[in-house]
């Protein structure tokens, strides 16, 4: 069979395609599925199978016939118990019929906010250590990513004087992330006033992508969407994938103004048309009958957590205690080693899979993700090799 060629000129392809690095998450974790017998503390996917209810729900709705496409917005019926959902665990009420949008996962919600209002050279200030989507998906709706450092010091929060440093003319939007991939951090009440009134001062946007926020161990969480005068300015995102076990299912919304509604669903109607129609029936039971089965998991995330994080700070890895998701963010630097290298070796040595903190932007360095959504006992076992691996480097 004849190979066939490869295209080589880079002017066939977009320029900020070309220069967008792959995922390292992907890349790294390449290397680990080319191993067996590995414990995975790696990828960000919840260990449990979606609740039975709400697979046998998902199997009545083919029995049905509900195979159809939807409006490009949703069900009607689950962006009506979406607005229900958001005004009774967050505070903030929703048009079901003008201010929600059902989208295929988060990931697609802020692909389209991005490019519903981004002109090219807009400027999207966010936070890292952060989600590996984030700065690359500005980048593909031709924006400008500035970037917010955060660290160990202040808890991974992002300052709010650090981001008004960062504003200039041309900032359109500040993205938030809490609780947050990859540091489990979380923002209180009195910074997230302060950001608010520099969105409100400066006539911003906020995006704000909520998707752990179920998964909150101690306080109590709290939308910037819910505060005086910021639901006309924000986009609030959410999905099914990390609290109901659903990442399969591929299913998440968006709720905000009109207006950055109606331009997202102009993009989602020519892009993607509506969400997979099963996947928004799973939602829907979700919503209506998953809260049990969500609070078991979420029980069960605390358990590992407060096991996981004192295990590596006695392992001499300092790790600053989550308050939410399901990852800590340990510090390798007292290793010597860099977090590509910790990570690598760790692997090779001990068949342990962590995730580089490079992965989630240059201020990772330094540190690795551990997700403790995996067993309890892989949990033990993995901490036994890594005070191994530690006291040896």
């Amino acid at each position: 069979m004849k190979e066939a060629k490869s295209l080589r000129d880079p002017k066939k392809l977009a320029s900020h395609i070309v220069s967008l690095p792959k995922s390292g998450i992907r890349d790294f974790f390449e290397l680990v599925n080319s191993m067996g017998d590995v414990i995975s503390l790696g990828i960000g996917e919840p260990d449990f199978v979606t609740p039975r209810h709400i697979r046998e729900h998902t199997i009545l709705s083919i029995e049905k016939g509900h195979t159809s496409y939807t409006s490009n917005l949703g069900l009607l019926s689950l962006r009506q118990e979406i607005s229900r959902y958001v005004s009774k665990n967050y505070s903030v009420d929703y048009d079901p019929v003008k201010e929600c949008i059902v989208t295929v996962g988060v990931s697609e919600a802020l692909d389209l906010i991005l490019r519903a209002i981004i002109n090219p050279g807009d400027e999207i200030i966010y936070h890292e250590p952060c989600y590996v989507s984030y700065r690359s998906e500005i980048i593909m709706a031709h924006g400008v990513p500035i970037v917010v450092p955060t660290g160990p010091e202040n808890n991974f929060m992002p300052l709010p004087t650090n981001i008004e440093n960062a504003i200039s003319p041309k900032t359109k939007a500040i993205m938030l992330n809490f609780p947050c991939n990859p540091t489990g951090a979380s923002l209180d009440l009195s910074s997230i006033s302060k950001i608010a009134k520099l969105a409100k001062k400066h006539d911003l946007i906020v995006i704000t992508d909520e998707i752990y926020s179920e998964l909150t161990y101690d306080g109590e969480h709290r939308t910037i969407a819910s505060l005086p005068d910021m639901k006309e300015r924000t986009v609030f995102l959410h999905g099914f994938s990390k609290a109901y076990a659903m990442t399969g299912f591929r299913i998440g919304y968006a709720c905000g103004p009109f207006d950055l509604i109606d331009a997202m669903m102009k993009i989602h109607q020519y892009s993607m048309l509506c969400a997979p129609t099963l996947a928004q029936e799973a939602g829907l039971e979700a919503l209506k009958n998953g809260k049990k089965e969500m609070l078991k998991m979420k029980d069960e995330y605390h358990r590992r957590r407060d096991f996981i994080v004192p295990s590596l700070n006695e392992a001499g890895l300092d790790c600053v205690m989550p308050k939410g998701a399901f990852y800590a963010f340990p510090s390798i630097k007292r290793t010597g080693l860099s977090s590509a290298n910790f990570a690598k070796k760790f692997l090779e040595d001990h068949k342990v899979a962590v995730v580089p903190g490079t992965a989630f932007g240059s201020c990772g360095e330094g540190f690795v993700r551990c997700a403790y959504a995996t067993s309890f006992e892989n949990i033990k076992e993995a901490m036994k090799r890594i005070k191994i691996f530690v006291d040896r480097v």
